[in-house]
């Protein structure tokens, strides 16, 4: 007896968990599409580049291996660098590092990231930086911008304005 009530309730305790996590209504159609473009969309952010984890950055950086996100999370904090966050776990870009300064921030990023402000999340960034910018001549600028840092500077400042080319 005691058996079937502990079913009976686990049975209950099943039925309750799945009316809660079933949405109220359907999902129109042109939010589940639009969820599907979006999930294309950061694939194919993440597979441009590197994307380094705090302690990946760290190692790279031969920073203190004690608390190894430390110092990247201080860089992203001060905007020296941006990170995207997927899942529990912000991801750096290893084209936003200067292997010739240690695997430093870019000073350039800094001053991209000022000129964005908060007109683009961490994911806009993102998707900027692997864009071909028409400012660039077709370039992306996380290509450009260890060769060409002002120019990717200008490209940003250009697409804050907002400017429309013909």
């Amino acid at each position: 007896m005691f058996d079937v009530l502990i079913q009976q309730r686990e049975r209950e305790t099943l039925r309750q968990l799945v009316e809660v996590l079933m949405p109220k209504a359907p999902m129109p159609p042109h939010l589940l599409k639009e969820a599907a473009m979006l999930a294309q969309a950061k694939t194919v952010v993440f597979e441009s580049a590197d994307w380094l984890t705090a302690a990946d950055v760290a190692q790279l950086a031969g920073l203190s291996t004690r608390n190894p996100s430390a110092q990247p999370n201080k860089w992203k904090k001060q905007r020296q660098i941006f990170a995207i966050h997927h899942g529990v776990v912000d991801y750096f870009p290893g084209y936003g590092l200067d292997p010739k300064a240690g695997f430093r921030p870019f000073k350039a990023m800094a001053q991209i990231l000022k000129v964005f402000g908060d007109r683009k999340d961490s994911w806009g960034v993102a998707y900027w930086f692997l864009s071909a910018n028409g400012f660039l001549g077709g370039e992306r600028p996380q290509d450009v911008l260890a060769t060409e840092p002002q120019r990717v500077i200008d490209a940003a400042e250009d697409e804050v304005q907002e400017i429309t080319h013909g």
